[in-house]
Order: structure tokens, then sequence, then C-alpha cells
């Protein structure tokens, strides 16, 4: 993504030599009441909103997805599972439509095999507990990474509570899974490998393809966490040879609530239901399944195969310009994860000799993340950096930006120039920095505590 001799590598542009300003590392409940009382300042300003660059949290509803969600939500309001009136069966039509030519479609799945969910962490809870459970007679253990979204590692915690071992493998320090330490971890009583295709924080794309083939190889069920993948990279479930794969309809400019998973029929995978009653979706996710919601899955997957790639070259232009813009103008810069294997729409980039959260509460008027994982009580860098090996004084600089469909140059170069600013007026005011510039080796520096 980046030319050759740019101040942005790989890894590290150089080990991290110095130590942060903790700025409010050990934070009070009264600075916690006084952050809510900013929040709710700010929130009371009539003054216009920041503007948006945290894609991967969320999306904006794309308007055409909710054009077509509108009549369900008044006119055709039937119970889709209701088989005695067209009340019902037009919204069975709708929902089913939604499953087959869309959901379905964008990944190459048979209908049959998608069951719609709440959500990805509700996908994610119901193939990693299900799969294990429905096995657990005869394999009791799991991999999986230490850089998957939290609900991915709680619920590979609940497992380890009920007697499960599971293997958190480490990852390289581009951020991608060494495949011959994940085939070198399989054993026979392994029922399930759970890696994610795109991650969250910082990018990297993982390669699911040859990850697909090494389990196929060692009849082993593979799930992926696709929640920032679907709609943005292609993805065939048969070619890739993934049998469990979690989707979310708010990471692809669809509804929030919704979500989807798929499980493959041949070679059919079982799961143990999380949730009992009516017995829809295959007996898999009991429950009315939500027609609008349904409707606008399907609706942001049809748009997302339509122009995907057309905003894939649009976000890595976007992209590309914000990183050079920044790095052409700002020393000391980190790109953490592969600058390859990744989705171009996520950036996370550390700013050293700057505290991660100065830098969020200075760019106010730009929606951006840390990567900073934060409590009231302390402030942890983010495992996820942690585990690709980042200094915990770069981890705790770390912001991530996120461009998606609906960013604009405009708002790429506002957020460049304002992030060049406000690194430069932080630094000035850092006596790290000073010492830098003076040419003292700060590892030299015995610190001592007072």
């Amino acid at each position: 993504m980046l030319s050759p001799g740019r101040t942005v590598s790989s890894r590290l542009l150089r080990p991290a030599s110095w130590l942060p300003l903790r700025l409010g590392c050990e934070r009070t409940a009264a600075s916690s009441s006084r952050q809510e009382l900013i929040k709710k300042h700010e929130l009371e300003k009539d003054e216009l909103r920041p503007l948006y660059m945290d894609f991967q949290a969320t999306t904006p509803m794309d308007p055409r997805v909710l054009d077509a969600m509108l009549p369900y939500q008044v006119n055709y309001y039937g119970n889709p599972h209701s088989r005695t009136h067209a009340y019902g069966w037009e919204s069975e039509t709708a929902m089913e439509n939604a499953r087959k030519q869309q959901v379905a479609d964008l990944i190459g799945a048979d209908p049959r095999e998608i069951i719609f969910t709440s959500g990805a962490t509700e996908s994610n809870n119901m193939a990693i507990k299900g799969v294990a459970r429905f096995y657990q007679a005869k394999k009791r253990h799991v991999i999986t990474t230490q850089t998957e979204h939290k609900c991915v590692l709680d619920s590979c915690r609940i497992l380890e509570s009920e007697g499960f071992d599971i293997t958190y493998l480490p990852v390289q320090q581009n951020g991608l899974v060494d495949l011959e330490l994940l085939e070198a971890s399989i054993r026979p009583d392994t029922s399930l490998v759970s890696i994610m295709t795109v991650n969250n924080e910082i990018g990297v794309k993982q390669p699911i393809k040859d990850i697909g083939r090494i389990c196929r190889s060692k009849g082993v069920f593979l799930h992926t966490d696709a929640a920032q993948a679907v709609g943005k990279i292609p993805i065939n479930v048969s070619d890739w040879k993934i049998d469990l794969m979690s989707i979310s309809g708010h990471k692809i400019y669809g509804p929030k609530g919704v979500g989807a998973l798929y499980v493959r029929r041949r070679p059919r995978v079982r799961l143990e239901p999380l949730q009992n009653g009516g017995g829809q979706e295959r007996g898999l996710r009991s429950g009315t399944v939500p027609t609008p919601l349904a409707v606008g899955l399907g609706a942001a997957c049809s748009i997302a195969q339509q122009e995907m790639e057309y905003d894939h070259q649009r976000v890595s232009l976007l992209a590309n310009r914000l990183v050079q813009r920044i790095v052409s103008e700002i020393p000391d810069v980190v790109m953490n994860g592969d600058p390859e294997q990744r989705y171009p729409g996520c950036i996370n980039l550390s700013f050293a000799y700057v505290e991660g959260e100065s830098l969020l509460m200075a760019l106010k008027d730009v929606a951006l993340s840390s990567g900073s994982a934060c409590t009231s009580a302390s402030l942890e860098p983010s495992y996820v950096l942690r585990a690709i090996g980042a200094d915990e004084d770069l981890a705790h600089s770390s912001i991530r930006f996120g461009i998606g469909r609906f960013t604009t140059e405009e708002e790429v170069d506002y957020t460049a120039e304002k992030c060049i600013h406000q690194v430069r007026r932080l630094r000035e005011m850092s006596p790290l920095w000073e010492m830098v510039q003076e040419g003292i080796d700060l590892k030299s520096i015995k610190w001592t505590q007072h």
C-alpha cells in the first residue's frame, strides 16, 4: 500500500526507545466523572457534528437499504412464520429472498446454509460454543488466535470453564498467523479452528483460504469471523473451505441488530443451539426472524456485491492519501499490521511521544477510535497491539482511522491536516520529544519512581 522509503513500515519503523507521557494512566473516580461531564457538554453544544472516520465500529445505513426496509416496517408487517394467510406469506417471501438472492449469493453459499441472527457476536457464540459442545464426546480441543474479537475470546474462556482445552495461537509481528504453527497445533481431538478474516483493529487480512485447506485436510471445522470482511473483499465459502462464518449487518451499511451465520451442509457441520423455542432457522436459532432487518441485511449484501470493486478501489485511494499525507509531514509514525495483507479502510497508526488519549481529545471534531482498550480504573494498551509485539509505549499512542463508502477526499484531507497539527502541538509539550531532539537515547536513562 505504501511506496518504499516512506517512514511507515509493516511492523515498527525502529525499536521504540522512549517512555510515554503517562497522562492519566491511573484514573480516579473523579477523572471518570470529569470525562462524563465533558461528553455531556459536547453533546449539548449546538454545533456541527464531527466528521465520521470510525467505519470499523459501525457504518451509516445506505439510504437504499432503508428504502428496501420501510415497506416491511409499515405495510408488510406479518410474521414470516405464519403459514395460514397472506401477511405471513409476503413476509416469508421477502425473508427468503434476502437469504437466497442476496446474503447467500454474496458469499457463494446455498441459501439453506444461512441462519439469521442478531449480529456477529451471536453468530460467533453460536459457532464456537455450538460446535464444541456438539462434538465434545470425542473432541474437546479448540484453536483460536490471540487477536480475535473479544466475543470469540470470551466464548473460548467459557468453554475452558467447561473443561475444554483451548489453544490461543500467537501471531507474527505483522499480525498474520504462522501457518506451520497452526498445522502443528491441530490434534486428533481438535474440533474447531476459529480465526477472523479481517482484524477489526489493525485491518490485517488472514490467509483464510490456506487455513481452510489445512483444516479440511485434518478433518477439522473452520469458523471465521468475517464481520469486517464480508461485502468488502470477495469471499467464496466453497473455494475457501470455510465451514462456519459470521456476518454483521451494521458493518456493511445495513441495519443494526441483524447478522447471519453460515453453516455448511456438505460436509455437514452440526452444532448445539444456544436458544430453544419454535425451531426457526433449521432449529438452530429459535425466535421470530425480524423481516425488516433481514430485508435490510439482504439489501446491504446486494449493494455490496454490485459495488465491491469500486468501493475497494476508492477506499484504497483515500487510505493512501491519508497515510502519505501524515507520514510525509510527521516523523516517527508506525503503521501497525502488515502493509500488504490488509483491508485498506482500516488504518492503525502509532505516533511516538504522543499519548493516544490526548490526541483523541485534541481531534474531537473527527470521530476516531484509540487502539487502547481503556477502563475507568486503568489505561491498558490494546491486547491486539500487544499480541503483535508492539512496544507498550507505541501501543498507548495508537489511533485507528476508518474509511468507508461515504468518506470524501475533503474529510480525509481535513483529518490528515488536523492530525499533523495536533501531533506537532502535543510533541512540543513533551519533555521526552525535546530530549530525543537533543540526541538523548531514552533507553540509556535509568528512570526512577518517586
